[in-house]
């Protein structure tokens, strides 16, 4: 006995077509009611600059020390006599000008005693801030 009968069974289909017309309504009516918050309406704090103001730099004095043993300052070739008469001329070299910063551009072959004099001589000076310029080694 058949039960079943002659008829063929088709199989179900899924139609995606209405699917996606419901969707795009959907979206539609999202972007629609939505409102975006604009970056404008931010309240931010930018920082402000004020170009006029000139970072005072402090007044340099160059002291170059020779392999020699003798000092230039500020391009003034000095004979030196004692660590009192490089201060003087120290003194000279600053003016009155407030923290002048003093730049020992000393040669690679100068004794070590060379530059512990000038800057025994800027201490005498009342000279605080020492530096030391340096070289690139060539390529």
């Amino acid at each position: 006995m058949d039960l079943r009968g002659t008829r063929t069974r088709e199989d179900p289909e899924i139609n995606f077509i209405p699917l996606i017309d419901v969707l795009l309504v959907i979206l539609i009516f999202l972007m629609v009611t939505t409102t975006y918050q604009r970056v404008a309406e931010l309240q931010i704090t930018l920082p402000e600059a004020d170009a006029d103001q000139v970072k005072q730099r402090p007044k340099e004095i160059n002291v170059g020390v020779d392999a020699q043993g003798r000092y230039v300052i500020d391009r003034t070739v000095l004979s030196f006599t004692t660590v009192a008469a490089l201060a003087d001329a120290l003194k000279g070299a600053a003016g009155d000008a407030k923290d002048p910063v003093v730049v020992i551009n000393a040669d690679a072959n100068a004794t070590h005693q060379s530059v512990i004099h000038v800057m025994e001589a800027a201490r005498a000076a009342g000279v605080i801030h020492i530096t030391f310029a340096t070289q690139a080694p060539a390529r």
